[in-house]
């Protein structure tokens, strides 16, 4: 699966790659080598870190239906007992 990033994420991605070099490399990084550096991520730590997402969605999933027969149970044969009628 291709990781994708839409224009403006992009956008914001790059900008703060260049404001991380700025600010903590010894020479600042050009916008074209952000951009190169920023596919260089997606492409090689990006899945990794979809998979996880991926993992963990299923996981969290997999409690909520876990927890899907205490959420949606209905006491069954329970007339005699809201009405308080005895036979």
């Amino acid at each position: 699966m291709t990781i994708e990033l839409s224009k403006d994420v992009r956008a914001q991605a790059i900008a703060s790659i260049e404001r991380w070099f700025k600010e903590n490399a010894d020479e600042p990084i050009g916008n074209i080598q952000a951009a190169a550096l920023l596919n260089f991520f997606i492409a090689e730590i990006g899945p990794s870190i979809y998979n996880q997402a991926v993992v963990d969605a299923q996981q969290r999933l997999q409690m909520r239906v876990a927890e899907l027969d205490i959420e949606c149970h209905a006491d069954e044969f329970g007339y005699w007992r809201q009405t308080g009628r005895k036979r």
